[in-house]
């Protein structure tokens, strides 16, 4: 991996706010501590008992009273969002992090990124309904493709200077592409009408679609809107006419 895309990941996940001072900090590194402590046995319980469990059977299988898990989580839904961002520090960002090389074209990183996703969020269903989807609210989801979406916006404003693209739009172009590869993969995990190869090669062909489309105007809006590139035209699939009557010969009397 290449330093630029390294420093990508890496700020991805960079805390930028000032750090408290004192009795504070020291408070706020042992919470801080505690609740990593508290997410991994959550996300054991989880994988071991499914994702419906409750504040109580997370509680017992960590061996805490639900007190404890109330002290350092405010409710459930704050526990699946720091269950989320844990899936993404601990499965998904690893796995994109050797994924993503300058080594490749763009069209095999396009897929090796959708392969990575998907199949991170296949090979965990308990765990990504539970983190990303169980939750009462959107904020487990939100966060998660926030992150994301940093990830990929770094990773297509690196690609895109490399060809003196316009990158104004990568911060719109990566958030509605996770989106919407989030969205089909929360439908697929609760349908499962194909297989997982399958959603693989229907998410690059959308993403990777999208991403020549950006190409050929060099991410400029403006060339965009001013010449909007036309639908090719619908192949023709009518068989070609040979001349010869259907069953006949070219020889009368045959």
């Amino acid at each position: 991996m290449t330093r630029g895309l390294e420093h990508a990941l890496l700020n991805t996940v960079t805390d930028s706010g000032d750090k408290p001072d004192g009795r504070r900090q020291r408070w706020e590194k042992h919470k801080v501590a505690r609740r990593s402590e508290l997410t991994d046995g959550t996300i054991r319980a989880v994988r071991e008992l499914g994702a419906d469990i409750g504040m109580d059977e997370i509680a017992a299988h960590i061996g805490v009273s639900k007190t404890v898990l109330y002290r350092y989580f405010s409710d459930k839904n704050d526990l699946a969002v720091a269950t989320a961002v844990r899936f993404f520090e601990s499965t998904l960002l690893p796995r994109l992090t050797e994924a993503i090389t300058d080594d490749v074209d763009e069209y095999t990183l396009t897929r090796t990124v959708v392969g990575v996703y998907v199949t991170a969020v296949a090979d965990e269903p308990n765990l990504y309904k539970f983190a990303l989807t169980g939750a009462p609210s959107s904020v487990a989801t939100a966060d998660s493709e926030k992150l994301v979406a940093q990830l990929m916006t770094n990773v297509l404003v690196i690609r895109m200077t490399e060809r003196d693209a316009d990158t104004s739009g990568a911060e719109v172009w990566s958030n509605a592409l996770v989106g919407a590869i989030q969205r089909a993969v929360d439908w697929w995990m609760t349908d499962r009408s194909m297989p997982v190869d399958d959603l693989i090669d229907y998410l690059t062909m959308l993403s990777w679609s999208t991403i020549v489309g950006i190409a050929a105007v060099n991410g400029s809006r403006e060339a965009f809107i001013a010449h909007p590139p036309p639908l090719p035209e619908v192949a023709d699939h009518t068989p070609a006419h040979t001349g010869h009557p259907a069953g006949g010969s070219t020889e009368e009397g045959r």
